[in-house]
């Protein structure tokens, strides 16, 4: 976990950062919110290209919409900001998976578009490959060149992992995962801990909602939340954390309040009885 040495568990997801629906004034308050974000001491921000300023749910506005939250990060971060970890992804964005000769343009659009000279963390997302030795092979070689600090997968089966593997350290893994979703990927979880890999989960709050948003509703969640006076997404991202020293969570909101809220959830203790109940949530 080197490459992670310093970062705090709780990061910032840039996916949910317009809210819903955008607006004349969205730059101004994710920008606000970001640097709010740092100030309280969040230094892991993950984003991509292909998160624009509406709702997914609006495929046909978000494709013009692409590249906003990557924009935006750079004019938050200004330079004098301390040092935070920007991750970002390429390969199966908002069209059907790339080729790998077309991975470092993308690359290098990251660049341009976060106003950086070298991105610290780009994931390859895979989509329906059976290898992802040469994709992943193409970013492996942009970092040698110094483009890309570290590398990372996102939406692969347990064996893309070794593949990648084969060809360059991986430092992060992106999966779906959370209390009662995605649980297929427990064992995934399991090895990335015993690799020293990072295991940084999308939808954690959302579950099968995935792209409508909010937090999943749980009556086990409910009552916990209850049970410890915190909110549904403290339980469901303290639970996350629990999972292991190598459990990263990244969060999205517009919400400064929701902001506050989720980085208070990696100080609820959950006992043994209360994580025993929410491994038990059946799994969508």
């Amino acid at each position: 976990m080197e490459f992670w040495q310093g970062v705090q568990r709780v990061g910032f997801g840039t996916k949910r950062l317009a809210g819903a629906t955008g607006g004349p004034d969205a730059r101004t308050k994710a920008v606000a919110l970001i640097r709010r974000a740092v100030e309280l001491g969040v230094n892991h921000l993950d984003t991509a290209a292909f998160y624009p300023t509406i709702s997914p749910s609006d495929n046909a506005r978000a494709m013009e919409c692409l590249r906003w939250a990557n924009e935006t990060v750079r004019e938050a971060l200004t330079p004098g900001t301390k040092e935070v970890v920007i991750a970002t992804k390429v390969g199966a964005l908002d069209r059907p998976l790339v080729r790998p000769d077309e991975l470092p343009g993308l690359v290098e659009q990251e660049l341009r578009d976060l106003g950086r000279d070298t991105i610290d963390l780009v994931y390859f997302r895979q989509q329906g490959l059976e290898s992802v030795a040469e994709h992943f092979g193409v970013l492996a070689q942009l970092q040698e060149k110094g483009l890309i600090r570290g590398l990372g997968l996102s939406n692969i089966r347990l064996h893309h992992l070794a593949q990648a593997q084969e060809v360059a350290p991986v430092v992060a893994v992106q999966n779906r995962y959370g209390v009662g979703f995605g649980r297929v990927n427990d064992e995934l979880v399991r090895l990335c801990g015993e690799q020293g890999i990072a295991y940084v989960p999308y939808f954690a709050l959302a579950g099968a909602d995935r792209e409508i948003g909010g937090v999943a509703a749980s009556d086990v969640v409910q009552q916990l939340a209850d049970a410890h006076e915190a909110t549904p997404a403290q339980i469901r991202l303290a639970w996350t954390l629990s999972r292991g020293e190598h459990m990263l969570a990244i969060p999205g909101t517009s919400s400064v309040q929701h902001l506050s809220e989720n980085l208070a959830a990696e100080f609820i203790h959950l006992s043994p009885t209360d994580i025993a109940a929410l491994d038990a949530v059946p799994s969508d």
